[in-house]
């Protein structure tokens, strides 16, 4: 009766220490998602401060290794980066003219890491102000864009923007980078006009390659694109229907390419 009792009791601590070992697994697999999840969320705003600070040579190593198959940005229609070199070729050389003034703020994340832990996906909206001063002979070529009045001889643009963004990260090394990139500009206006008017004027500006006013608020474009843009993205019109574009991540296991 002994031996029955003590067989029947290794039986039950056995499957208890089974039953206690997936729950303990299953435990930290779901924490060591949190911590990915909030590392990923970090890395996104961290890009978003030094951006905002003209730092944008402090986000070239936020970016995957050199050589990583599948790197990719793009933020207009005039085409997409594919390689290590072009994608970081938009942080660099940026200059910090006096009076620009970029505030960036982005919220409403939706961040999925995929169940294997190499992934994961993420897509903020972001609202802010853009702002600088140009010379006026430079500010004749884009009129819409700037305020009536000048300040310190020079033309004023202070915009208000709205973006979404849709990014694809990469544990390479332990570390979560960036690896597919993409930003839609969807909607901006000028301080003294709101954006239904602007919006209806504005729509050719998503088809240039223009990247920022630099020095002197004298444009400067985008590197050469690696291919085309395999699909369009137009900022609002009062003559469009709003989509959801792009689609927030669920759940899932391993990589698929979503923001394609």
């Amino acid at each position: 009766m002994s031996d029955t009792i003590t067989a029947a009791s290794l039986e039950e601590i056995t499957a208890e220490l089974a039953h206690l070992r997936e729950e303990v697994a299953a435990a930290r697999g779901l924490a060591q998602r949190a911590e990915d999840r909030g590392q990923v969320e970090n890395l996104f705003n961290r890009y978003m401060f030094l951006h905002n600070a003209f730092e944008d040579e402090q986000i070239i190593p936020m970016w995957v290794k050199e050589g990583t198959e599948g790197i990719r940005a793009r933020y207009t229609n005039a085409g997409q980066y594919t390689t290590w070199q072009s994608v970081t070729d938009y942080h660099r050389g940026r200059p910090h003219p006096e009076g620009k003034l970029i505030l960036h703020t982005t919220n409403t994340p939706v961040i999925e890491v995929a169940a294997d832990g190499k992934t994961a996906k993420g897509v903020w909206l972001m609202a802010g102000t853009e702002s600088g001063l140009t010379d006026p002979a430079v500010a004749e070529a884009f009129p819409d864009m700037y305020s009536p009045d000048e300040v310190l001889g020079k033309k004023v643009w202070a915009h208000w923007v709205w973006c979404k963004y849709a990014i694809d990260f990469l544990k390479q090394d332990g570390e979560w980078k960036f690896w597919k990139f993409r930003c839609y500009e969807l909607a901006r206006a000028p301080f003294e006009e709101n954006w239904v008017s602007f919006g209806l004027k504005n729509q050719g500006a998503f088809d240039l390659d223009l990247m920022y006013f630099g020095d002197d608020g004298k444009p400067v474009f985008m590197p050469p694109a690696d291919e085309p843009a395999p699909s369009t993205n137009h900022p609002y019109s009062p003559e469009s229907v709003q989509k959801l574009e792009p689609v927030p991540p669920v759940a899932h296991d391993t990589f698929t390419d979503t923001f394609a």
